[in-house]
């Protein structure tokens, strides 16, 4: 294994990650709600009354901070090696396995995590377990 030092960033992923961490944490704080995407979208997609403004501003601010990073600095190149069947066939399975988990890696490996939840530890290990698994059966046993 060696490591690409050029774009290793440890850095840039703490500031991030310290980020990401914040935003969780100030949601809970003044909202007293959890910073779980799914649940967020999902929330938009059958929306109670009084209960769109906040979710509505959480999903504009995911998809604005691109533009405010072209502020700082040029967005990292983006590759993806996978078809569009593949990607659909990704993105359907992520969305199944985010309602039979109750929740997306945000919701349980930021916020439950970070609240002791063993529920969201169990989802984390599931989902993680299940990221690696797949990972490694594409990329060394079917070679893909």
């Amino acid at each position: 294994m060696t490591i690409d030092l050029p774009h290793f960033t440890p850095l840039a992923a703490l500031a991030g990650g310290a980020l990401i961490g914040l935003a969780a944490a100030l949601l809970l704080l003044f909202n007293g709600r959890i910073a779980g995407i799914s649940g967020i979208v999902a929330g938009l997609l059958a929306p109670a009354r009084g209960d769109v403004a906040w979710r509505a501003a959480f999903v504009v601010g995911l998809m604005a901070a691109p533009s405010a990073w072209l502020l700082f600095s040029a967005l990292p190149a983006t590759r993806i090696d996978a078809d569009y069947g593949a990607l659909i066939m990704a993105g359907l399975l992520v969305g199944v396995g985010t309602r039979y988990g109750a929740g997306c890696t945000s919701g349980h490996g930021v916020c439950g995590l970070s609240r002791l939840s063993p529920r969201s530890a169990a989802a984390t290990l599931a989902f993680m377990s299940a990221g690696f698994l797949t990972v490694y059966v594409a990329r060394h046993l079917l070679a893909l």
